[in-house]
């Protein structure tokens, strides 16, 4: 079997498919273009695409008899294909959960320090040559521990989060979620009703839902709103959730008093107005780029393939 893979991925994950496929690496970081999605469906059996390969209707419309039958997607979430368009071409899904949980939890926890501590602020006053030395009122930020922390969903990654935040910083936890579920380890937890109450009452909002027709824009002006005007949000989801613009708007108000984030709505294009502000952290989708982590993620991937190759359920179909 043929397998195309639309990005440099880590040497033992290439070494895997190799083991079981003839595999094609494009060399290129950049997202795929239409004609090479097209492409990859008539040429290949199984294609390993990624965040940015966007494989929607249209593409699936323009190769009507394709020889994939499989996309073996590289990362938990799936937004970038449409899953049901797929299917009706024929094709299997999957991605890959669990691999992206503890280093997607870490990177919310650094965005939450980070932006509560005035940590990148401080860095970039240190770096312009600026910094006149230690004093008592300099810099002051907010103290995280004990504070109250609304989780806007509470799957896997939510659940990391929280436990880190609980257990690491005596943080009270609050959450929203549409899935109510037991939570080992946060027997205090606290669910919350509403989406608008939930951000009124926390100090820090992380938001950790994939994205869906339903989470888009769940994070609009009426939820920043309800937020107090010294409380912070942070974005390790993506970036479609929280509407970009009325973001902007809530900060310039100062109707919040920062934000954290490693996703963008029109990604990589980051506006302007997020990079002016100082109360705003700014990271480029670091959320599992750790190379063990990236390394899993890839295997789970390629075991996907192999699973569809040998003719067994995918372990992770979607």
């Amino acid at each position: 079997m043929k397998l195309f893979v639309s990005r440099p991925l880590p040497e033992p994950v290439l070494d895997a498919a190799r083991a079981e496929f003839d595999v094609t690496v494009r060399s290129s970081n950049a997202p795929l273009t239409q004609d090479e999605m097209v492409a990859a469906l008539a040429g290949y059996d199984v294609v390993l695409p990624t965040l940015g390969d966007r494989f929607q209707a249209e593409v699936f419309a323009a190769c009507p008899a394709p020889r994939a039958r499989m996309l073996a997607n590289f990362g938990v979430g799936y937004n970038h294909i449409d899953v049901a368009a797929a299917r009706g071409a024929g094709l299997q899904v999957s991605n890959t959960p669990g691999a992206v949980t503890d280093a997607t939890a870490d990177i919310a926890l650094t965005l939450m320090l980070m932006t509560a501590r005035r940590a990148g602020e401080g860095e970039r006053l240190v770096r312009a040559g600026r910094w006149e030395g230690w004093h008592p009122t300099q810099m002051l930020g907010m103290h995280l521990s004990g504070k109250r922390l609304g989780v806007v969903g509470m799957g896997r990654i939510g659940q990391a989060i929280a436990r880190r935040a609980h257990h690491g910083f005596g943080m009270q936890v609050s959450y929203f979620t549409r899935t109510p579920r037991d939570l080992p380890g946060l027997p205090d937890a606290v669910p919350v009703a509403s989406l608008h109450a939930l951000m009124a009452g926390a100090d820090m909002v992380v938001i950790a839902v994939p994205a869906t027709p339903q989470t888009h824009h769940l994070i609009e002006a009426a939820a920043l709103a309800a937020m107090q005007p010294h409380a912070m949000l942070v974005n390790i989801a993506r970036g479609d959730i929280v509407d970009e613009a009325a973001l902007i708007a809530a900060l310039q108000a100062g109707q919040i008093a920062g934000a954290g984030l490693d996703v963008y709505e029109f990604e990589p294009r980051v506006p302007e107005a997020l990079i002016a502000m100082e109360n705003v952290v700014l990271l480029p989708h670091l959320g599992t780029a750790a190379l063990e982590v990236r390394t899993q993620m890839g295997l789970m991937a390629v075991g996907n393939a192999v699973a569809f190759k040998q003719g067994r359920p995918l372990p992770n179909a979607v």
